[in-house]
């Protein structure tokens, strides 16, 4: 039986050895790194699957709960630009998705 923290490791093992994975991201939460599956729709989405908390509202980019700090990387708003306020080097992940390797900080 594998865990999640398992199946990231394999995955991001996997990714180290083929970079021509399309649009497999690492992405680096204080001391864990995981993979961006695309499957999970959003960046929000993929922290939840690997049990990473972030606080969230409505997911879909209104209310601004869920905002982090990019701290590394490039992201995209696949729908457009979200309503809620973000400042400089913030992002919303209910309604984003990593465009490259990221590296997130979340209070």
């Amino acid at each position: 039986m594998t865990d999640a923290k398992s199946s990231s490791k394999d995955a991001l093992k996997n990714k180290q050895k083929d970079n021509s994975t399309i649009n497999t991201f690492i992405i680096s939460v204080e001391d864990q790194k995981i993979c961006f599956d695309p499957e999970d729709k959003t960046l929000l989405n993929n922290l939840e699957s690997n049990d990473i908390e972030v606080h969230y509202h409505c997911r879909d980019g209104f209310c601004g709960a869920c905002r982090v700090t990019l701290a590394k990387g490039k992201i995209f708003y696949p729908n457009g630009e979200p309503l809620a306020f973000v400042g400089e080097n913030e992002i919303l992940p209910c309604c984003c998705v990593p465009a490259s390797d990221i590296s997130l900080i979340i209070d």
